[in-house]
């Protein structure tokens, strides 16, 4: 049997929002694999599905430009090792002004935007200086451009959170709606861009609950659609209860304000890093086993 680990135990439990003696056993029982782990969980016990967003490590800030006229505008994220430095004055300017160069440059990905030129000198030399004058490793993680079907607004949580939503109608309802995205994180605008595989699992796993409630077929099937729907309306811009009235779908409220989503770009500051963890005293005892 997979030896089961606190750590993997902790993302489990962070995954699905249940106890840790639950992800504990199912761990065991899907020999320490995650994935699976994580289905068996939300067949037997009905755990929502985890958040990629949730999961975030790296240090940062979220550097972002919006043009005047509001048809242009980009995120970059600019990672730091510590959140000390990335409150640094130096360190959050030049995530801005890589915005900048990213929106009214628009290079192809971060390694032609680190060799763009700019009046004080090229981007990566800039990095590298930046990196000596504060002694901690900088990077340049992603960026994103958008060009407005209709206008642009831009949305900044602190410096973790950047959203640029693409959208017709009153100037309130783009920022509404770039806030409602920080918030709700949503990982497709509509139901019909959502992967058929990720749909086909979800059904999976739904129509396994089903049959562990024992339903009939035809009662099981109406259970599965509902909570299919169910998910992906959660995972959904268009989908999700409207953060500021949530007696209202996004979709809902727009249509009340005749107000059109063309299209949206978030980052959350080391979304999808995992940040190493390391065990103290196991590394004070390595490190003596060696000396002798």
């Amino acid at each position: 049997m997979a030896e089961i680990s606190a750590g993997l135990v902790k993302e489990l439990r962070e995954l699905t929002g249940l106890g840790m003696m639950e992800c504990k056993k199912a761990l065991s029982e899907c020999e320490g694999d995650l994935k699976k782990a994580e289905e068996l969980l939300r067949i037997k016990s009905g755990a929502k599905a985890s958040k990629a967003a949730s999961r975030i490590a790296a240090e940062g800030v979220i550097g972002a430009w919006l043009a005047a006229d509001g048809k242009v505008g980009a995120l970059v994220e600019l990672n730091s090792e510590t959140d000390f430095v990335a409150k640094n004055d130096d360190f959050v300017a030049f995530g801005a002004s890589l915005a900048e160069l990213v929106a009214t440059r628009n290079p192809a990905d971060v390694d032609e935007l680190g060799s763009l030129d700019t009046m004080a000198g090229k981007v990566e030399a800039r990095r590298q200086a930046l990196v000596q004058k504060i002694g901690e490793n900088i990077g340049i993680r992603r960026s994103k451009r958008m060009q407005a079907k209709g206008r642009l607004a831009l949305y900044l949580h602190g410096a973790k959170i950047g959203v640029l939503v693409d959208y017709e109608g009153p100037e309130e309802v783009g920022k509404d709606v770039a806030m409602h995205i920080a918030f709700a994180k949503p990982a497709h605008m509509t139901k019909a861009e959502v992967p058929a595989d990720i749909v086909s699992r979800e059904r999976d796993i739904q129509m396994a609950r089903a049959k562990e409630f024992g339903k009939p077929a035809e009662i099981a099937a109406k259970m599965v659609e509902g909570a299919l729907n169910k998910f992906l309306g959660e995972i959904t811009l268009m989908g999700q209860a409207f953060v500021k009235d949530d007696k209202q779908t996004v979709e809902k409220m727009l249509a009340a304000k005749k107000a059109k989503v063309h299209g949206y770009a978030f980052f959350v500051v080391g979304e999808g890093i995992e940040k190493k963890s390391t065990d103290f005293a196991a590394e004070v005892m390595a490190q003596a086993g060696k000396a002798h």
